[in-house]
């Protein structure tokens, strides 16, 4: 992906509420804010245009995080059948600057966006089928660059839908692997952006600590992980069925151990040095 120069415009100066962003070189622009500042977002002169738009927040009956992605030539007038939806707490959308989006691209838009969101998986889908349009070639060739725009912008505000899931096999990978060890259980991961990755086939024990009756955070993880399937039992250990991401190596270690634990020393490279000591350096 290439080099980008970002403008962000706080309109409040309050990085969690109403902003735009723009990317250099860029005829689009993106408007993100808060479900309570709906109203001011629809009343600014963008929302009245045609585009994509994205809606977030954590789904009631399996807490995990949800989005919408929809399209509309007024995205105004589309946004506010959706608040009889209470799951949602953020929204953010993208229009053109020059007027150029057309109903049949901004269906082609949400198509792909839908199409790179269950790629992911990051996020729970709660529409999973989209409109979609065929394009002429050289419209689709547009789009694309437009969508890769996009892609550049959700992270930023927050929103990592479209972010690919780390893949052990990427090239680098196996340079920079770490071990999790316990008496006879062993876990192999990698660092990420986001934390890291537990990779599958890895080891975890099999009873949770005492000490999860006082610190019950790895407890509860591990029985959501248990629930979900990604980890397994087995004889005297426990299995991760896939490759998992954690947000920080001590959430990893903890679910690895049973119980609290310290990932900067549980986790060590090949030659045994702490992630502690490396970082140290």
């Amino acid at each position: 992906m290439p080099s980008s120069t970002i403008k962000i415009f706080l309109v409040h100066g309050d990085p969690k509420r109403l902003k735009t962003v723009e990317l250099s070189n860029w005829t689009g622009k993106g408007v993100a804010g808060s479900r309570a500042e709906l109203t001011e977002v629809l009343a600014r002169e963008e929302s009245q245009k045609p585009g994509v738009y994205v809606l977030t927040g954590v789904d009631p009956q399996t807490e995990k995080a949800a989005i919408y992605i929809g399209e509309a030539e007024n995205i105004g007038e589309r946004l506010k059948p959706h608040l009889a939806k209470d799951y949602w707490n953020h929204v953010a959308f993208f229009v053109s600057k020059d007027e150029n989006l057309t109903k049949s691209h901004i269906r082609f838009l949400e198509g792909r966006l839908i199409e790179e969101a269950k790629l992911a998986g990051r996020y729970l889908l709660k529409n999973n089928q989209a409109s979609g349009a065929k394009l002429p070639e050289c419209d689709r060739e547009d789009m694309e660059t437009f969508l890769e725009k996009i892609r550049q912008l959700l992270p930023v505000l927050g929103i990592e839908a479209l972010v690919p899931r780390p893949n052990a096999s990427e090239e680098g990978v196996n340079k920079g692997k770490f071990f999790c060890e316990i008496k006879h259980i062993r876990a192999t991961g990698y660092l990420t952006p986001n934390g890291i990755v537990v990779t599958a086939k890895s080891q975890a024990v099999l009873a949770d600590r005492n000490s999860t009756k006082k610190y019950p955070w790895a407890k509860i993880r591990r029985a959501k992980l248990i629930e979900e399937g990604i980890l397994k039992s087995r004889k005297d250990h426990l299995v991760f069925t896939q490759d998992h991401e954690f947000t920080s190596p001590s959430a990893a270690a903890s679910v690895i151990h049973g119980g609290q634990a310290n990932g900067l020393t549980a986790w060590k490279n090949a030659q045994g040095k702490t992630l502690k000591s490396l970082e140290s350096k």
